[in-house]
């Protein structure tokens, strides 16, 4: 009778718990940085200076430009970001790719300096969705790893496995799954 109680719970056990999600997996959230003094003293500046409506309005305009902008260059950089795309079922850097994690670093300390990079790791359909999410993020560690190699600060990278739930081809072809093996660059402020 206690076998047949204990392999029915055992059995419930592994029936509820099988479920996977499609949940985005990341890796290295960075912890918020604290404000600094520079930032610290221009609120206070600009809550001492709240003398009349017209220039609190003032203020709140300014910080619509300044946040427009800041959209703007970072769309504006990620542009001169390149995918690296990876062979089918692996995770190393191909040879022809070397070149765009050179100049993605080189972006990446130079104009996007100020940015946070984040690498989201990507996979064609093949596989489970634990396998594809496992091998995204080994992508984007061999991204990552290389960029700091080429002198990126690692503090400044976060990554994130899409697995294949974030396609850009959907064909069932060999060129169409190519481009699914990939890791893209996104700059966070």
């Amino acid at each position: 009778m206690k076998s047949i109680i204990l392999s029915s719970v055992v059995t419930a056990l592994l029936v509820f718990s099988g479920c996977s999600s499609k949940e985005p997996t990341v890796v290295d959230e960075p912890a918020q940085e604290p404000v600094k003094q520079e930032q610290a003293q221009e609120v206070d500046a600009v809550e001492t200076e709240t003398v009349a409506e017209d220039s609190s309005s003032v203020v709140d305009e300014n910080a619509m430009t300044s946040s427009d902008s800041n959209e703007v260059s970072i769309a504006s950089l990620e542009e001169d970001l390149s995918t690296v795309y990876f062979d089918f079922d692996k995770f190393v850097i191909r040879a022809d790719m070397q070149e765009r994690v050179t100049t993605d670093a080189k972006v990446a300390n130079g104009p996007a300096k100020s940015f946070k990079v984040k690498l989201e790791g990507n996979c064609d359909e093949w596989g489970s969705d634990e396998y594809n999410f496992a091998l995204g993020l080994k992508r984007a560690n061999t991204v990552k790893n290389a960029l700091v190699a080429e002198g990126v600060d690692a503090s400044r990278i976060t990554m994130v496995s899409y697995g294949e739930s974030n396609p850009v081809c959907t064909d069932k072809t060999q060129e169409c799954w190519a481009k699914n093996r990939r890791v893209d660059f996104k700059l966070l402020p």
